[in-house]
């Protein structure tokens, strides 16, 4: 199976070639779970606010629901990409599903 290069898309700006190639680069050089890091922290933070804003749960309960409200999250917003990705195809397909 061939894929097709980048600038053949005629989606793909060179800016946006020019980012997925210092991205690759970056992740060549360092753990990717490293440059993250601190980054999935303040996200899983903000979840943990949510499920507890007083800050009166254990921990441990707070990092659960945390886990789940994040889980909740991603659920959704693979449920709104398939919505948009069906809408796209029905207007690609005049309308036929």
């Amino acid at each position: 199976m061939s894929q097709r290069s980048p600038e053949a898309s005629p989606g793909f700006s060179a800016q946006s070639i020019n980012g997925r190639l210092g991205a690759a680069i970056l992740h060549s050089k360092y753990d990717s779970r490293e440059l993250t890091a601190n980054a999935r922290a303040a996200f899983m933070v903000s979840f943990e606010a949510k499920v507890d804003p007083d800050g009166t749960l254990p921990a441990a309960e707070r990092r659960r629901r945390a886990e789940h409200l994040r889980q909740a999250h991603f659920i959704r917003m693979g449920k709104k990409s398939a919505k948009v990705r069906a809408a796209r195809a029905k207007r690609r397909n005049g309308g036929a599903t």
